[in-house]
């Protein structure tokens, strides 16, 4: 009796010292310092952006006649899409829905803009700059903006607001819309660069200012020769769309533009490389007037297009060069590719027709700028991060609209939108799923992409435009082609696949939210 006494009182008094050593080290855990996990460093971001770029231009996508060593680097050394599109056949719907993560064809006034169109996006949209400032970056923009200014009426002797700065740019130093189009002067944070306050601008797209030389009144100034269009005011001998008057020691050079540029995208990485930037690159070639650096002239053997082109392949490796002498180029992420598909003559006499020899812009494709073929919208798309991206090539279907949603699925936040669509892995090449489905856009007209398959719906309107030598792909009838047996859109086989065509009408108007019920029924008679 005694010894089992004694046994519960040793057992009790072994529990209780295991209890105090447990409490002990509770109290512990709680005085330590808890560890801290070293947050992810956020990549910077930059958006090369080029102009008119046509999907077989580049030496990596098979271009023979030139030779784009620098832009070949980065498709060696990253992911090369095959099906990489642009929303739109045109300029400013790509640029929107590039910021945007929208569809162009929901806002009305989403189409070419002069250069006195106010602000195309709302202050209150949410834009990829916002999203990514709102994450702790740094933003900013160099380069062709081509989305409006101000409100309608803009004075650009004075402050120009609202601009990119309110839509998200923390730094923008752009022109406002294209080098074609007036007014002629860079723009820095909503004010015109070297402006003489005596010598104001004025700006005017309907009627020219008294005594102001044009292409049409004064001929023997040109350098350059109009061909459609641009026969109005005259900068540094180069006819222009629309009328401007004053603002001489603010007016740009074009043949330094190229560089004007480069220099102060590569400033922005000197200047911000200790914190995650974006930067959105807006390079302007190679749209029209083409104007190379001297030392670029006559390097194509394509004439200026040509030339042009080269001159941003050496600006791609400048830039480049940048990134990895600021010790930052392994965390950097760079997407490269074109705002829309190619087009020789765009306004100017400049030899692209003449000089273009066996060269072909298009790569095999139909169409062009303006078109609903595929060359107006397929352009070179790639993705390169040095040593996180494994280099290969992608059949996947992608589009500049989903970058809002896959950059903010890899800076770890979300992003609601109806028409970005996530593809982070597919453009890190770690899987070939692309987009179902694509809706593309040329000059407010819309078709499908989807899977191996284009469909064009019916429109009226000439097939041809001659000024610019490029099939539209207007047509009376449906038009229905198999992109993987038909690249180059030669058999319309609506008729033959009834089926399918019916499948896709239906896929095209849930998504574009159009009836064509009664054209196909006429069709299929």
């Amino acid at each position: 009796m005694i010894l089992m006494k004694y046994i519960i009182k040793t057992i009790i008094l072994v529990s209780l010292v295991v209890l105090s050593g447990c409490k002990s080290d509770k109290n512990k855990q709680h005085t330590e310092p808890l560890t801290t996990i070293e947050p992810i460093k956020k990549p910077n971001i930059v958006i090369i952006y080029l102009d008119d770029l046509g999907y077989g231009d580049l030496s990596c996508y098979g271009a023979t006649e030139l030779q784009t060593p620098n832009i070949d680097a980065l498709a060696s050394g990253g992911v090369k899409f095959t099906n990489g599109y642009a929303t739109s056949a045109t300029c400013t719907p790509s640029r929107y829905a590039l910021l945007t993560g929208m569809y162009p064809w929901r806002n009305k006034d989403a189409k070419i803009l002069p250069g006195t169109a106010p602000l195309l996006i709302s202050t209150e949209q949410q834009t990829l700059p916002k999203m990514l400032r709102r994450e702790g970056y740094q933003t900013a923009i160099v380069g062709k903006w081509h989305l409006g200014l101000g409100t309608g009426n803009v004075n650009w002797n004075d402050i120009i607001t609202p601009g990119p700065n309110e839509v998200g740019f923390d730094e923008a130093y752009i022109m406002a819309a294209t080098q074609d189009r007036v007014p002629t002067v860079y723009i820095e944070n909503g004010q015109v660069v070297n402006l003489d306050k005596n010598d104001p601008i004025q700006v005017d797209y309907q009627n020219n200012f008294e005594g102001e030389p044009t292409a049409i009144s004064n001929p023997e100034m040109l350098t350059m020769k109009w061909h459609h269009g641009h026969n109005n005011s005259i900068v540094n001998g180069v006819p222009r769309i629309g009328f401007m008057k004053g603002g001489e020691s603010a007016k740009w050079s074009d043949v330094d533009m190229a560089d004007n540029f480069l220099e102060r995208a590569q400033d922005y990485v000197k200047t911000h490389k200790d914190k995650p930037f974006f930067l959105y690159y807006a390079m302007q070639q190679p749209h029209v007037p083409r104007t190379p650096h001297p030392r670029f002239v006559g390097k194509s053997g394509l004439g200026p297009r040509g030339d042009v082109i080269l001159e941003a392949d050496w600006c791609i490796g400048e830039f480049m060069k940048t990134l990895k002498e600021e010790g930052i180029l392994e965390n950097t992420l760079i997407v490269f590719s074109s705002d829309n598909g190619p087009v020789l003559n765009d306004g100017y006499y400049d030899d692209a027709v003449e000089k273009l020899g066996n060269h072909d812009p298009q790569g095999g494709l139909r169409g062009g700028k303006y078109s609903l073929f595929e060359a107006g919208t397929r352009v070179p798309f790639i993705t390169y991060w040095k040593n996180t991206i494994k280099p290969g090539i992608s059949d996947a279907i992608v589009c500049h609209m989903d970058l809002m949603a896959s950059l903010a699925k890899l800076i770890g936040t979300e992003e609601s939108s109806t028409d970005s669509q996530e593809l982070m892995e597919t453009f890190k090449g770690k899987t070939n799923k692309g987009r179902d489905n694509l809706i593309i856009e040329a000059t407010s007209r819309t078709a499908l992409r989807s899977g191996d398959w284009l469909l064009i719906p019916p429109y009226k309107g000439k097939a041809f435009e001659e000024k610019v030598g490029i099939q539209l792909g207007n047509s009376p009838d449906f038009q229905l082609y198999n992109l993987k047996s038909d690249m180059g859109q030669k058999t319309n086989v609506a008729k033959d696949n009834p089926e399918k065509l019916n499948e896709l009408i239906q896929v095209f108007e849930t998504l574009r939210g159009k009836n064509y019920s009664n054209i196909e029924q006429l069709q299929l008679r």
